[in-house]
């Protein structure tokens, strides 16, 4: 029953490793992965009372993007054993989408799973919060006729969100950022190691010492990636006039949104009944989209940034109100996954067709 066709799928993947995606479904699967160790606000609650969420991520990306994908809650911790596990089981799909993993150890876990698979590894977590923050900070500065190089930003958080954040704005030109932490800001007099060690030597080019309160002062942008109502109106009210303040915390942002109102030049939640809706939603389906169809090794800083650029592009007239699109734009998943397509091979028309 299996022969002719099927033996010559499988000589023609015995011959040659790349026809593989051509031969089988692999091209358009891949694993949503996750140890249940940070699910969205809830914490660690482990990998089957997660499943939940990687079901919910399964199935918009194949409503959005028409992507294959299966979630894969594993009960290790030890990321020896994970990146064991997800090499073994990676060569049935054509990319792994990492999910609700904890820092610092999702660090560590990408950076290897980078060097071990030759299909891409995305953390949403990381790079689809760093893409859509990205986008939005992009229009948001338009509205107030700024630019990233001329804006003081404070990045509220320094897990996985809030390092990524600042790795991207940092590449992409933004020259005073301080990231802080439930102690105050990072900086190289801290005892910190890994990826806070990174962002205290390579942000924070004033050398501030202080708490967020004192970080704040002044400032022009606050990203919050960090935990609910941590930043009182005195705060709000300390940075310089009209300030941008995005509060991504789940399922309440970090400030009080009317008072981020009275001050704030550009508001922005990741709450979906108040404008401004900064969502994942809208890079993961075309990112991954973008990837399989490349297809692309590797999520950098181009692919990510081009990921942005083609979000921010669906704003025609970016205003107080509209920074972003509607996650549920019929155009989104297209623009976005030719961008990373165009972007990873170094051309210049991000809009082109995928081809897929």
């Amino acid at each position: 029953m299996y022969t002719p066709g099927v033996a010559d799928a499988v000589e023609r993947a015995a011959a040659d490793d790349s026809a593989v995606p051509r031969v089988t479904g692999a091209g358009n699967r891949i694993f949503v992965v996750t140890d249940g160790s940070a699910i969205l606000g809830l914490g660690d609650v482990g990998p089957r009372a997660g499943l939940p969420v990687m079901e919910g991520k399964s199935v918009l990306f194949k409503r959005l993007a028409d992507i294959d994908a299966w979630p894969l809650p594993l009960r290790s911790r030890d990321v020896d054993d994970l990146v064991r596990t997800i090499a073994d089981v990676s060569v049935g799909v054509g990319g792994i989408n990492l999910e609700d993993i904890a820092a610092p150890p999702c660090f560590d876990l990408v950076r290897r799973l980078e060097d071990e698979l030759e299909i891409p590894v995305f953390h949403d977590d990381q790079h689809g919060t760093a893409i859509v923050v990205l986008a939005a900070l992009r229009n948001a500065l338009q509205v107030v006729g700024r630019e990233l190089s001329d804006v003081s930003v404070v990045v509220s958080g320094a897990g996985a969100a809030g390092s990524a954040v600042a790795r991207l704005l940092l590449e992409q030109g933004v020259r005073r950022i301080v990231v802080c932490d439930s102690r105050g800001s990072l900086h190289p007099g801290r005892d910190l190691a890994g990826e806070k060690a990174w962002l205290a030597e390579h942000a924070n080019p004033e050398g501030d010492t202080g708490g967020l309160a004192a970080c704040l002062d002044g400032a022009d942008v606050l990203i919050g990636v960090s935990a609910p109502g941590i930043v009182d109106e005195s705060m709000v009210r300390s940075m310089s006039d009209g300030p941008i303040l995005f509060g991504l915390a789940n399922p309440d942002p970090e400030f009080d949104v009317e008072d981020a109102r009275r001050y704030g030049a550009v508001v922005a939640t990741g709450r979906s009944d108040l404008p401004n809706q900064i969502n994942n939603v809208l890079a993961f389906p075309g990112v991954l989209r973008g990837l399989l169809d490349a297809p692309v090794r590797r999520v950098d800083g181009v692919v990510m940034a081009a990921a942005a650029e083609a979000i921010a592009s669906l704003v025609e007239e970016p205003d107080p109100t509209q920074i972003v699109p509607d996650v549920f734009d019929d155009r989104l998943v297209e623009r976005v996954a030719a961008a990373v397509a165009a972007g990873a091979h170094g051309l210049s028309d991000a809009t082109r067709e995928t081809g897929r």
